[in-house]
């Protein structure tokens, strides 16, 4: 799943895939490559098990052929994480996570069990007669310093570390939004001077008050470091070794479900990161670990460019086989990405002063407002490349049509590359001298074949009868107009070497009313709406 979801924006020179029998070293830089986001916030979240990182992934692939080195390249965030399993331990099992415990009135424990994150939602039971819930863990610290404590919830709230009170008192409910209140309550905070390898107990206690839910977080964030001695670590690392692997993305607090992006951008230092890298070592892979566009300001100056979205728990094994060759990246693009926030052409969707929002725009949304403005973006809508070349051959489609009735168009694509290859191959229609405003071109139909090296094939386009027609208000309806349009075979909206001529001409069903073929009525998606 990881690798069929993964887009291969970029790979200049054919860098991937990498070849682990011609690799000595290998440098994994960024904070996403050890802590990888594998899904959006908010309601959707659920927590795994485990989750492979993509330093262990390319560190399984590689164990015994290169050497991998990590560094993380930028200072740690400050902004407290809950416990894991890499540093905390449950204190009566000694198991890697934490211990939960619900208590009465009188501190006796009604319930206790182990969990592998300092993030508790919910206890596998009810809270019943509960009034409060405990988090203890024992942690070793990797680092000497101030380290920063945070407690989640609401009520009254404490936090001991190693015997000694750092944080009490009562915190009111002040939100009614429930992803707040029962996902990720506010986080109540103090600092705390520990030694590296000293291990020590902590504690943390929430009251349990009616209507404030029962999510408790038990969080921490080591000392501030400096971005600049992080960098040359990385960029030291990346000097030194064959290739660099590069893992950059957003975070809970500039993408997640609950708050508007205010910024295409990196959060900070990313970028500057990237440039670092590459300029120490040329052979260098960027995996962006985001769930939707960011801006890439360098995009040109890295050879290869992977873009992981949300992989899922198994996201390092998943980006390994991508890596190294195993699996082809399958995914292509939803959406149009910019290298810069000030390039995308709709941007201004605030409510007005009447608090109304306009959508003036009409039909030119997403790469169809990019095709109106005639801006160039980084990648276009349904880029996306594979480990092989693809030569488009011949498109083929009926010289007319009737309005309102599906037809086929017919794509040849030949394998022009040295293993065997999946590619989609997409279809898009325009249509000059339009009596009715139209997109400067659309997507009607798409289909993926496979071929081997040298091979060609043949891609099936069911294209249905809605694809020609209009809605018309005055008509309350769909309606065709008559004469060419022009059909578009290739690989994106802004990648289409061939075209061909279809005619439409009066039918039965010229209103399109009640055309489309199977996949409108069977509750499928269908790609004449994007």
């Amino acid at each position: 799943a990881v690798a069929a979801g993964a887009v291969l924006l970029r790979n200049e020179g054919g860098l991937l895939p990498l070849d682990p029998a011609a690799l000595r070293s290998v440098a994994v830089i960024g904070p996403h490559a050890t802590a990888v986001r594998v899904q959006g916030g908010g309601s959707a979240e659920v927590f795994p098990e485990h989750v492979v990182s993509p330093l262990a992934g390319i560190e399984r692939e590689l164990d015994g052929i290169a050497a991998v080195t990590y560094e993380p390249g930028l200072p740690a965030s400050d902004r407290p994480e809950p416990l894991g399993r890499d540093r905390a331990r449950d204190p009566r099992d000694g198991e890697p996570g934490v211990l939960v415990r619900l208590l009465d009135a009188r501190g006796t424990e009604l319930h206790a069990e182990h969990r592998l994150s300092g993030r508790i939602v919910e206890p596998s039971v009810p809270a019943g007669d509960a009034v409060a819930v405990e988090v203890r863990a024992l942690f070793r610290p990797h680092e000497s310093g101030t380290w920063t404590w945070a407690v989640g919830g609401w009520g009254d709230i404490a936090l001991s570390v190693d015997g000694h009170e750092v944080l009490s008192g009562t915190f009111p409910l002040d939100s009614d939004d429930p992803t707040r209140v029962h996902v990720a309550p506010p986080l109540h905070t103090a600092r705390v001077e520990l030694t590296a390898g000293r291990e020590v107990e902590v504690v943390a206690f929430r009251s349990l008050a009616p209507g404030t839910g029962v999510a408790t977080v038990l969080a921490a964030a080591p000392p501030a470091g400096d971005p600049d001695t992080a960098r040359a670590a990385a960029v030291a690392a990346a000097r030194s070794a064959d290739v660099a692997v590069v893992v950059v993305g957003t975070t809970e607090q500039s993408e997640s479900e609950g708050h508007d992006r205010e910024s295409l951008d990196l959060p900070e230092g990313q970028d500057a990161l990237v440039r670092a890298v590459v300029r120490a070592n040329p052979r260098t892979v960027v995996v962006v670990n985001a769930g939707g566009p960011v801006a890439l300001p360098w995009h040109t100056r890295v050879p290869a460019l992977l873009l992981a979205w949300f992989p899922g728990q198994e996201a390092g094994d998943g980006l390994a086989d991508v890596l190294f060759g195993r699996a082809e990246p399958g995914g292509r693009l939803p959406t149009t990405w910019a290298a810069a926030q000030d390039d995308v052409p709709v941007l201004g969707t605030a409510p007005g002063a009447d608090g109304r929002l306009r959508y003036a725009e009409g039909p030119h949304v997403g790469y169809r407002a990019w095709l109106r403005s005639g801006a160039a973006p980084a990648y276009w809508f349904g880029h996306g490349l594979g480990y092989t070349g693809w030569a488009y051959e011949e498109l083929a489609a009926p010289a007319a049509v009737r309005a309102g009735e599906a037809f086929d168009v017919r794509v040849r694509v030949r394998n022009t590359g040295r293993r065997r290859g999946r590619e989609v191959v997409q279809v898009y229609l325009t249509r000059g001298g339009s009596a009715v405003e139209r997109p400067v071109r659309k997507l009607i139909g798409y289909a993926a074949v496979g071929a081997e090296p040298g091979e060609s094939a043949d891609a099936v386009v069911r294209v249905d009868g809605r694809a020609l027609a209009h809605w018309s208000p005055g008509g309350r309806g769909w309606e065709t107009e008559t004469g060419a349009f022009t059909l578009l075979g290739g690989r994106s909206a802004g990648d289409l070497p061939l075209t061909a001529e279809v005619v439409a001409r009066p039918g039965p069903d010229a209103a399109g009313k009640g055309s489309g073929n199977g996949s409108e009525h069977n509750g499928e998606r269908s790609p004449l709406m994007l």
